[in-house]
């Protein structure tokens, strides 16, 4: 741009003239996702004037109440990415199965996965929400893709992603080759790089966990946790501040600014349901465990690396604990010493 500042179609082009052979396909549709969310931005800027809040009445496939939000921001991405020819499919926490390309469009070499508004219970009461998403390559029949198709470890993802809804408007995004962030600026409808090569601290003073769970979680996760607010009475000899915003993009993204982690572990209540976890594999977990680890962090489950996970449905869940390298170590290793003295 005239005056020296980057917007997020610049950068997304000179990155694609580092690779050979580039046809331009991938730009084109990070261009189409970058569309959804301005207009997914500007629905949740508007709130109640559009009356766009409160609840829709229905669940989505994990049963969950959906905010009417929750279904228009999917239609959005659904409709501007549909079209373009650059994908062979999509699929949608908010969807059971699959979303085929209409008949009538072509089809692309790119499989796209997305959350359309995470944090979505937030939006009543003005807290920040975001839309998470993730591409991976169409391995498969491109023309017919499968739900085995999107049955991906997180290590095939070509690009992750995320636009938080906060103060203003960010992007953060990764190919690969570092992380960058993008700020609307709203004058001229426009993402600005105004966070490159984003890094996080190794050791941190923050933790993010919902403590209402305590009593259920498992020990190596309370070991941790107890440590965390001791402080310096304990081990530990420093004191740490304890977050909970219940909307993931913002709990990532704090984490990216200044370091921290983030806990959303397996639990004895979430055994008892047969659950594997909270949070989605292929629409959270993943993307989002590039990203930490594409800054320089580290995402687990507190045994297994998420990104070599490899997914056996679309609506796996898995537990999370990502963030600050040296602090999700810890919990790894208090999950090893743990499972070992239970073994033996």
């Amino acid at each position: 741009m005239r005056d020296g500042r980057i917007t997020i179609t610049q950068f997304i082009i000179e990155e694609q003239r580092r690779i050979k052979d580039a046809t331009g396909d991938f730009t084109s549709l990070l261009n189409d996702i970058v569309t959804a969310c301005k207009e997914i931005s500007n629905l949740v800027n508007h709130g109640d004037l559009i009356g766009v809040l409160g609840q829709a009445g229905t669940e989505n496939v994990q049963g969950e109440d959906q905010k009417k939000l929750d279904i228009i921001t999917n239609d959005v991405f659904l409709r501007s990415n549909e079209w373009s020819g650059h994908l062979a499919a999509m699929a949608s926490e908010e969807m059971e199965e699959i979303s085929h390309i209409p008949s009538q469009y072509p089809r692309g070499k790119y499989l796209l996965t997305f959350d359309p508004l995470d944090g979505s219970s937030n939006t009543d009461v003005n807290v920040s929400v975001g839309t998470i998403f993730s591409i991976l390559r169409c391995q498969g029949d491109c023309q017919n893709p499968t739900t085995e198709d999107f049955l991906q470890p997180g290590t095939e993802q070509v690009c992750a992603g995320y636009a938080l809804y906060g103060p203003s408007t960010m992007m953060v995004l990764t190919t690969g080759n570092g992380v960058n962030g993008f700020t609307l600026d709203q004058n001229i409808g426009e993402f600005i790089l105004t966070h490159p090569n984003l890094t996080i601290p190794e050791s941190t003073r923050e933790f993010a966990i919902n403590a209402s769970n305590m009593r259920f979680w498992e020990p190596p996760v309370k070991r941790y946790v107890d440590e965390c607010l001791t402080g310096s009475a304990g081990d530990r000899d420093e004191d740490f501040n304890m977050r909970w915003i219940a909307s993931m993009v913002a709990e990532v993204h704090r984490i990216l600014i200044r370091g921290g982690i983030f806990l959303y572990p397996m639990d004895e209540k979430m055994k008892a349901k047969g659950v594997t976890g909270k949070l989605r594999l292929m629409y959270e977990a993943n993307p989002m465990s590039f990203i930490v680890e594409q800054a320089g962090g580290m995402s687990s489950t507190g045994r297994e690396r998420i990104m070599e996970l490899q997914p056996n449905n679309l609506h796996q869940r898995v537990p999370v604990v990502l963030g600050s390298k040296q602090e999700v170590e810890r919990v790894v290793e208090y999950h090893k010493e743990h499972d070992a003295n239970a073994a033996a």
